[in-house]
């Protein structure tokens, strides 16, 4: 019921705006919309950068913009089950996604702590510097990103293959779902953790120790150092793989896969500087790094040491 009445509000905004630019709406044309979207949704980041000096606003649509580009292929061809798939577990994802941005004070005008901390490079001091990245890395750049990880549904909207979940299409789903829940567990269980150390929330007996530490290192996080990260790149891989299953060769390993492939290591490079910032402020986040995976989840190498003023 709301993915048709999401396609159904979405075909009356694309049609006039498929016309105005010349390009008729339709599952085969659904491209120039999309990057017509994408361009926008960077333009709009870049000029509000500007204009509030505030470099967050990607991560404010992080959530959003892919579900408008899944929508936007499948606007005008609801009967395909591939798609209308896809579109309901991009949506399932936003919406969880925005509602833990949202509780965390992302849409209140806070700026991820990272941005001001990057921006004391020695080589992005330099304003004219600063700005070049801003337009882009921070705007162009991550914006193209989403796009190409939604781009599989741009395959399968060129599909007449069947869905099938007994095949590529049943490996993505379970996939996809398995790295939805790890994320949301992990996502709930980091919230609950940050509430409680701040004094917003009963205290856990359990990670008592942590509170120590200042980091949680139990549930999730005692086989992987950012369960939540590995849950987001896994989850894309697997949405990459609706693009195999609309071939009729089913490869895994193609053009298509470019989204979640850049994303990896998008990734790859966030959380190393993640973490060089948080080993900075919590001195026994280094004992953490020897004894437990950095993303992949994994049983520690050896056992945490107690806190060291236990």
């Amino acid at each position: 019921m709301i993915i048709s009445t999401l396609v159904a509000l979405w075909t009356e905004i694309l049609t006039p705006l498929g016309s105005a630019i010349g390009v008729e709406v339709s599952p085969s044309r659904a491209d120039a919309l999309v990057l017509t979207e994408c361009a926008s949704f960077a333009t709009y980041s870049l000029i509000m950068s500007w204009m509030y000096n505030s470099y967050s606003f990607v991560d404010q649509l992080w959530s959003l913009t892919p579900i408008a580009y899944v929508v936007t292929w499948l606007a005008h061809d609801r009967s395909n089950v591939r798609l209308r798939v896809m579109c309901g577990m991009t949506l399932i994802w936003g919406m969880r996604l925005t509602y833990n941005f949202a509780r965390k004070g992302g849409y209140s005008g806070e700026e991820d702590y990272r941005w001001a901390v990057l921006r004391e490079n020695k080589i992005l001091k330099n304003p004219m510097v600063w700005q070049l990245f801003n337009v882009s890395f921070i705007s162009f750049y991550q914006h193209a990103l989403l796009m190409l990880i939604a781009l599989p549904a741009g395959a399968a909207a060129r599909s007449k293959e069947a869905f099938d979940l007994r095949g590529v299409d049943g490996a993505a789903v379970a996939l996809w779902t398995i790295a939805f829940v790890i994320e949301v567990v992990a996502d709930e269980q980091q919230w609950r953790f940050q509430r409680s150390k701040r004094g917003k929330a009963r205290k856990v007996k359990r990670w008592r120790d942590d509170y120590k530490r200042g980091f949680l290192t139990h549930g999730l996080f005692s086989l992987s150092r950012h369960p939540n990260f590995w849950a987001e790149q896994t989850l894309w891989v697997a949405f990459s793989w609706f693009a195999a299953a609309s071939s009729k060769t089913k490869e895994l390993f193609t053009p298509w896969i470019t989204g979640a492939v850049l994303l990896i290591l998008l990734f790859q490079g966030s959380t190393a500087f993640t973490e060089s910032i948080t080993a900075k402020k919590y001195p026994e986040y280094a004992a953490y790094q020897q004894c437990t995976s950095r993303l992949l989840p994994f049983p520690r190498r050896r056992s945490l040491p107690p806190p060291k003023d236990q």
